[in-house]
């Protein structure tokens, strides 16, 4: 049966169950009282049988600063405070700070808040909830969801009449807070958090931004050219019944923040995700990733990820590039051909610099005006593309005795439909990418409808047409699969068209 124990002092104790009682091998509950269980590595060793029913029970002081094998404690001071109905009240904008721990002396109050002590700092709350917390010298940066500011430790400010502040020692844990400038906070999403030196990255929902705060000045480095995209980005998190969440770390061995917006953080995990970087040295953002984290961070110069199935080690030599989490993926380099933007032209041919192994998986011109297709309601725009440039190996053909084409990933097959051979004595010939002093080039072939006013249009054409083109550059998969692939320049041939 249950009983009430009424507590008179602060040095209280809890009395803990360590063993369950069935079957002949007593078993340890692990409940806090030792640690790791025995069945894992480093754990607590097992226990014996017993009979004695006082030894399944332990007792255990409540306070941390109690010891094993200490002398045993007095009594200690009364409680002075009564609350006839107690109730928990949450400061959402407020710090508060416990005494100190002293290494020399051992003694430790780190769990001593005592309210005869002015131990309070709090923020203004119309910038929302403290969501992050970080010190750095002899400073605490205080991250709200609509504010940043900064509060100095053992430290306080004197203004002159003047306004002009000056920096005094205190004995004053939390000093002035002083807001940075800017209305910019970190949302609801501390995970965003990332430092590296004395840069500090986070995102900031609310404004629609990704930020680093560099001393006391906050820049937005999502308008280096992204500015668009982190404003849909981040503007679609959090809709319907989903939790989105923004993870960011930084990359120590490539010296880059990397940031990962998601569009839901349970139940399912196959939504919509997408993972990048910022580039200190370039200022710029400069790849998108195919994995999904859960967490980012650096030890020891490496870049490590979690996702729900484990811990992983990025730029491994273990593992294929390209492969993240266990799933092989491909890389894609999109580029822009817009030379002599005022003329249209005619792109003839792709070419490029680098290993063997890449393609071309489209090539777009710009958009014409839309065109009304007799229907008041319907109007199109139309562009050219090409059909999908091999890679010179995946490209690559011969002809048997009986003049048949047959294509690189037959040549083993038994004769008559291969060559019984991945080399086949015979000459071979590249339908995509052709190797030329050691430079890769390809012929373009349209793949477009015709349009009013074309005089040769069309896939009876070479080359496709238009002011400017979009060439996306894709990794194959035949080519030493996980290994390296580089991409150095890329270039087109181009004539004017005139129009036509």
């Amino acid at each position: 049966m249950s009983a009430a124990i009424e507590v008179k002092y602060f040095n209280t104790f809890i009395l803990k169950k360590i063993r369950d009682n069935i079957g002949l091998t007593e078993n340890p509950i692990w409940n806090g009282s030792f640690g790791v269980p025995s069945d894992l590595t480093g754990g607590y060793p097992a226990q014996p049988a017993v009979t004695e029913t006082d030894e399944n029970w332990i007792i255990e002081e409540a306070r941390i600063r109690g010891g094993f094998n200490n002398t045993s404690t007095d009594y200690g001071a009364k409680a002075y405070l009564v609350e006839e109905e107690p109730a928990g009240y949450i400061r959402f904008n407020a710090l508060i700070y416990s005494g100190i721990f002293n290494s020399r002396t051992g003694i430790n109050n780190t769990n001593v808040f005592s309210t005869a002590d002015e131990i309070t700092r709090a923020t203004d709350p119309s910038n929302g909830s403290i969501q992050k917390l970080y010190a750095e010298d002899t400073n605490l940066y205080i991250f709200q969801e609509y504010k940043t500011s900064q509060a100095l430790i053992d430290k306080d400010a004197i203004f002159s009449a003047e306004g002009v502040g000056t920096v005094t020692s205190t004995n004053l844990v939390i000093g002035v807070i002083q807001p940075i400038p800017g209305k910019y906070g970190i949302s609801q999403n501390p995970e965003s958090f990332a430092v590296y030196g004395y840069n500090k990255y986070f995102s900031d929902k609310n404004n629609n931004v990704i930020l680093k705060l560099q001393g006391s000045n906050i820049v937005e480095i999502s308008q280096l050219g992204m500015r668009d995209y982190f404003r849909d980005q981040l503007n679609s998190l959090n809709l319907g019944a989903t939790t989105g969440k923004v993870v960011g770390g930084w990359d120590i061995y490539n010296d880059q923040y990397i940031v990962s917006t998601q569009q839901d953080d349970r139940g399912q995990r196959s939504v919509s995700y997408n993972t990048l970087s910022f580039d200190e040295g370039v200022q710029g953002w400069t790849s998108f990733f195919d994995y999904r984290p859960d967490q980012i961070f650096s030890i020891n110069n490496k870049l490590y990820t979690t996702n729900s199935d484990g811990l992983y080690k990025h730029y491994s030599n273990l593992v294929p590039r390209n492969q993240f989490y266990g799933q092989d993926f491909a890389s894609s380099i999109t580029v822009i051909f817009n030379p002599e933007p005022l003329r249209s032209k005619t792109f003839s041919t792709l070419t490029y610099e680098g290993s063997n192994g890449w393609s071309v998986s489209s090539l777009i011109s710009d958009q014409t005006g839309k065109d009304n297709n007799g229907n008041t309601t319907s109007y199109n725009f139309t562009t050219d593309s090409i059909l999908v440039v091999p890679s010179y190996y995946e490209g690559e053909y011969a002809y048997d005795s009986n003049n048949n084409v047959i294509v690189r990933a037959n040549y083993n097959l038994a004769p008559p439909n291969g060559f019984g051979t991945y080399d086949p004595p015979v000459p071979r010939f590249h339908a995509g990418f052709d190797r030329k002093e050691n430079c890769y080039t390809a012929n373009v072939v349209n793949n477009s409808s015709a349009t009013s006013g074309e005089v040769i249009f069309g896939n009876v054409i070479s080359g496709i047409k238009g002011y400017y083109t979009e060439a996306t550059y894709v990794t194959d998969t035949t080519t030493d699969p996980g290994g390296i692939k580089t991409l150095f320049s890329v270039g087109s041939k181009f004539d004017s068209n005139n129009g036509y």
